[in-house]
């Protein structure tokens, strides 16, 4: 049995693989360039990737392939029918990283709901030395208690998001893509009426016919203007080049975002430039990389791997 993965470097070198060499040979390339794809599957019964595309034209000549594992849950990178139409299995990983996107979904919001950076800035620059009294307030910031959170995607993750959000005080409430999930526990409502009353709206849904584009410039108009918004999801669901315009204008507070449109960093991206930390911070793509994730994730790949041999 022959195992190549090819993009090691996205699970991050610190992680011990030695279980997969239980399974036989075992390839591993840090990055694989996807005209390279066709040569270094050509002879595996098992590939790992994480973003390859897995399509006719990189794995069409991998005739003893057997099985494709993401390290991810995401499966749109996927031909699925081609996959289907060679018998080749796949299998994706879910769940790993909810409790660290959750605690990165909080982390960005105190980034940016306490003015961190500037209060940062503020000491370290030594102003705070020279001041006259053992307060600044520079900032304005208030407690989230009481605030209206509302949330796109109440999976796995968005839910874990709205029970540490109940515990702050917060009023939550949800809008389904799909209009397919639904949950009692917390108040289900329209996107309009989402947008126009929620103090922080963060994105937890995946990336679908639904969901990509979702926050437009028609959207962010209709928000709070002391909205926060955090794009937890995927980069396509929001139009960047909308949501620099209204930072801007000023149509919203602040927006905190770990996934891009192009990953990494286009060096056309309309945030390069912004340099006001305390209304834009982004993060690259971070949210579901503790160590922990990570070594959970693999040993579920592994596990995916066990399963399909028997």
């Amino acid at each position: 049995m022959k195992i190549v993965f090819l993009d090691r470097k996205s699970i991050g070198r610190d992680l011990d693989l030695s279980e997969f060499y239980e399974f036989g040979e075992v390839v591993m390339h840090d990055h694989t360039p996807d005209e390279d794809v066709p040569e270094r599957v050509k002879d595996a019964d098992i590939i790992i990737i994480n973003k390859t595309p897995i399509n006719k034209e990189t794995i069409g000549g991998a005739e003893k392939l057997k099985l494709v594992c993401i390290t991810a849950t995401g499966t749109n990178n996927l031909d699925k029918e081609y996959l289907a139409e060679r018998g080749i299995a796949w299998r994706n990983v879910a769940n790993y990283s909810t409790e660290n996107v959750a605690q990165h979904t909080f982390a960005i919001l105190f980034y940016l709901w306490e003015h961190l950076r500037y209060y940062d800035d503020y000491v370290k620059e030594g102003r705070y030395a020279e001041d006259t009294q053992f307060t600044h307030f520079g900032k304005v910031f208030s407690e989230l208690s009481g605030k209206t959170w509302g949330i796109i995607g109440l999976g796995n993750i968005g839910r874990r998001v709205a029970g540490i959000a109940t515990a702050f005080g917060c009023r939550v409430q949800y809008y389904s893509t799909t209009g397919k999930n639904h949950a009692s526990d917390y108040r289900e409502v329209s996107f309009d009426e989402l947008l126009a009353t929620s103090d922080i709206i963060s994105i937890h849904a995946p990336l679908n016919a639904s969901t990509e584009g979702l926050i437009n410039k028609a959207a962010l108009s209709k928000m709070k203007k002391e909205a926060v918004l955090l794009n937890l999801g995927r980069g396509p669901i929001v139009v960047e080049k909308d949501l620099r315009e209204a930072l801007d204008e000023g149509l919203i507070r602040a927006a905190g975002l770990d996934v891009l449109s192009e990953e990494p960093m286009s060096r056309e991206s309309p945030f390069l430039g912004f340099k006001d930390s305390d209304r834009l911070f982004i993060t690259p793509h971070i949210a579901w990389a503790s160590i922990e994730a990570r070594t959970r994730l693999m040993h579920m790949v592994a596990n995916n791997i066990r399963e399909f041999l028997g």
